[in-house]
């Protein structure tokens, strides 16, 4: 298991929604993941920040830890996800921190907590993924 703690941000994929989402990633060890989401584009029908959009950022983020915790050669799947929404924003960027609650061979779960510009926080979520090896 790789316990790494230079940052990996440069080698990681976070696939081709995240992507559409204009999320970035800032830093990433299996330690800590920091990652990064306009508000603009990803805003319900009345203007703020839409939930689901908070969910995924929160899941990709927590997914990069656990694919990083575990390395090349086994794969992580989301068996869990779920998140209270604090407050709102309406514009600017928003940041996703990813720190592990556990890490074991077979689950690893990741507390994600995403902040305003004014570090507000919005959103906290859980994340459980299932740690499989490649076949």
């Amino acid at each position: 298991m790789s316990q790494s703690q230079e940052n990996q941000a440069e080698h990681v994929e976070i696939g081709a929604m995240a992507q559409r989402m204009g999320i970035t990633i800032s830093f990433a060890t299996a330690a800590k993941v920091v990652g990064h989401m306009p508000v603009e584009g990803n805003t319900q029908p009345f203007g703020l920040l839409n939930g689901g959009a908070s969910m995924a950022l929160a899941e990709t983020l927590g997914s990069v830890g656990a694919h990083l915790h575990v390395g090349p050669t086994r794969s992580v799947v989301g068996i869990d996800i779920n998140g209270t929404h604090h407050r709102s924003a309406t514009s600017g960027i928003v940041t996703g921190t990813a720190t592990p609650l556990s890490l074991g061979r077979t689950i690893a779960v990741y507390e994600i907590v995403v902040t305003d510009d004014r570090d507000k926080r919005l959103c906290t979520a859980r994340l459980t993924c299932l740690l499989r090896d490649l076949s």
